[in-house]
Order: structure tokens, then sequence, then C-alpha cells
């Protein structure tokens, strides 16, 4: 029996689903029964009338996941596997700002701890944040922990007062201005499609802004047939399985996440069989966390 035979049978055995990031690997994309971003692995996860989830994935995604669904297993198949963003705000200074702002949100992207996420008001994705924040009456939003994001979801809300973090994704981060006019040098005709998380220098050189699901499905509505892509490598397998006939490339080697990558075939296969590596979110920390997460999912129908 094949590694991906066992897993399939385990999955019978156990009631589980795969649920996988579009970061992670090829071969566990190839696997998964649900491919996407974190906002849709949220929704899906919700959803779910799976006994086991495996999250393939970072650690705050696991978090949500059980979050959503206290009462089933989420097995995370690398434990190490984790987000360096989802740490990069300072609680204490996001009360300060409560008591200094009568009106104050916070608007907590997902991609942040379960601590993080209980001391905001609504969580968001790079989908959905837009819809969110202009849905909230509040004049006053503190976006935490991307600031890359926070700043480009600003500049579409001018009538709002933003105050930003300092905190970003260090894979999206690290590509300059320079590396994407190599890329657009080298490919001229193609249409250039980036995550919000990049730098805002970087936004101003694109043809499409959005989330990688955003990004995916531009890529398939669009007449062009190559396009540069500024979001981690991993979603070239979807890209490519959708646009068979199309070119992709990436802007530059860097956009590429080691934690994703943590993620195998043969731990998934363990988690299954040891139920190891189980996620656990403490019942007072899951209570304050629920209510930015069940806020976003409300906000964002």
């Amino acid at each position: 029996m094949t590694i991906k035979e066992e897993i399939q049978a385990l999955k019978k055995e156990r009631n589980a689903i795969i649920l996988a990031h579009y970061y992670v690997p090829d071969e566990v994309q190839e696997i998964a029964d649900h491919i996407g971003d974190s906002y849709y692995l949220s929704k899906t996860a919700a959803a779910t009338d799976a006994d086991v989830l495996v999250l393939c994935g970072v650690s705050f995604m696991g978090e949500s996941a059980k979050i959503l669904n206290p009462e089933k297993t989420v097995l995370m198949p690398d434990a190490a596997a984790d987000c360096p963003m989802a740490h990069m705000a300072d609680i204490p200074y996001i009360e300060r700002l409560k008591k200094q702002y009568d009106d104050l949100a916070v608007v907590c992207y997902i991609n942040s701890t379960a601590e993080l996420k209980s001391h905001s008001d609504v969580c968001v994705t790079s989908a959905n944040a837009l819809t969110i924040v202009k849905a909230l009456p509040n004049k006053n939003i503190f976006f935490v922990p991307d600031e890359n994001l926070g700043k480009y979801i600003a500049s579409k809300v001018p009538e709002k007062n933003f105050l930003f973090n300092d905190g970003r994704c260090p894979i999206h981060a690290q590509l300059t201005r320079k590396a994407l006019e190599d890329a657009k040098s080298e490919h001229p005709e193609a249409k250039v499609l980036i995550h919000p998380e990049c730098t805002p220098d970087v936004l101003a050189l694109a043809d499409y802004i959005g989330s990688t699901t955003g990004i995916i499905k531009y890529c398939g509505e669009c007449t062009a047939d190559s396009f540069i892509i500024c979001t981690e490598k991993g979603v070239f397998y979807e890209l490519n399985k959708q646009n068979p006939n199309k070119k992709f490339y990436l802007a530059n080697e860097s956009l590429c996440c080691p934690d994703m990558k943590l993620i195998t075939l043969p731990k998934i296969l363990d988690v299954l069989k040891n139920n190891t590596n189980q996620v656990t979110v403490d019942a007072n920390l899951r209570k304050d966390c629920l209510i930015p997460l069940q806020r976003m999912l409300e906000l964002s129908k």
C-alpha cells in the first residue's frame, strides 16, 4: 500500500478530512479534500461534519479550526510550522490604544495567534478585509499585525483613520520593487498579480492586487496568457492545474515560506495514525477568540 493509499484508508476509518493551504507542497495539495486560503479554510472548518481535521498549514490555522470546532480533533502535521507575522503585535499596546480612542476597532488579520485574536474586535483575511472594514461603524481602525495589508486597505477606505502595527509577512515583504521590475523586463507581456502583504512600492506595479484565491480567480477569467505571480510559490500547483495553457512566472525565488514547506505526506500519515500534534485551545481563550472569528464570518457573507 502506498503512503497516499494509507492516508486515504485512515481518513475513511477516522472520518477525517485534509484541509490544505495553497502554500503547502504540491503532493500535499494533491491529496487534500479542500484547498484554499485562510478564509476558505476557516469557513470550511466551521461547516464540516468530519470528526478529525488535518490542517496542512501553520499554527494559527490549526488554532482557528479548533476555536471554530472545539468538539473536533484538529491535527497539525508539523507542530513547528508557524507564521512569524502571527506574533508581531504587542497586546499591552493594543489595550493602551483602546483607552486612547473611544471608538477604536481592533481589526486582526487571521494570520495571528489566538491570544492576539482574543484582544481584537473582528478578524479579517486578505480576501474579506476591505468588505469588513467598510462595514464597521468605527472611524478609527487599528490594523494588526500586518502593516502592508493594513496600508492597502486604508488606501481604499480614506474616510477612516487607520493606525498601523509594526509587523509584516517576512516572505511577501522581502520582494523588492527592483526584483519585480527585473521580472517585468524579462516578461514584458505578462500581467503582474500581487498579494497585498507586499510593500506599497511593489503594489504600485500591479495589474491586479488580491488574495491568493483572488489571484487564482483572476488568472482563470483574464484573457491574457502569461502572468507574473507575486505571492508564495505553492500557488503554482493550483494555477497550473486550472490553467494548463497559460504561463506563470514567479516574481522572485525568495517567495517561498519554509514553514509551509514543513508539511509532508509522512507527517500527515503519522498524525492520522498516532493522533499526535493535537491542537488545544484554553476554554476561556477560545471563548474570547470566537467572537471576532464569528463576526468575520457574519460580516463577510
